[in-house]
């Protein structure tokens, strides 16, 4: 049968070693963590050296040099119009929407999720 002294001697070790193995997991996952954060940030740099290497010049061509045109300001005319959204959408060759002329075909005009007509709900006993 077991006595006080020995009961708590049971349960002390119990702890103890619960605790020293949190301690040395604990240890391990940032020992990894670390590794991980070191090899991401080793990763990072080298893409970073790899993008931007010494085959890329260190100063811009000016547009002369390059056969290409100014826009007043020294930097090249911007013919594409890839990156700016505002630009695109004034140069959209078949729009298909247009605005409501008028205050009753803004009330008639729906959205494809809007329904035509709008939702009653069936009146009458329903749990027979």
């Amino acid at each position: 049968m077991n006595t006080v002294k020995s009961f708590w001697a049971g349960w002390g070790s119990l702890c103890l070693a619960g605790a020293g193995a949190y301690y040395f997991a604990k240890k391990s996952i940032n020992a990894d963590r670390a590794a991980r954060l070191e090899e991401s940030r080793r990763k990072k740099q080298m893409i970073e050296s790899l993008e931007y290497s010494n085959n890329v010049p260190n100063k811009p061509l000016s547009a002369s040099t390059m056969g290409g045109t100014t826009n007043g300001n020294g930097h090249p005319a911007r013919t594409d119009t890839a990156g700016s959204p505002s630009q695109e959408a004034s140069s959209d060759p078949a729009p298909t929407r247009h605005a409501p002329a008028t205050e009753g075909q803004q009330v008639i005009e729906k959205s494809k999720y809007e329904s035509s007509s709008p939702y009653r709900s069936p009146k009458g006993d329903r749990f027979s």
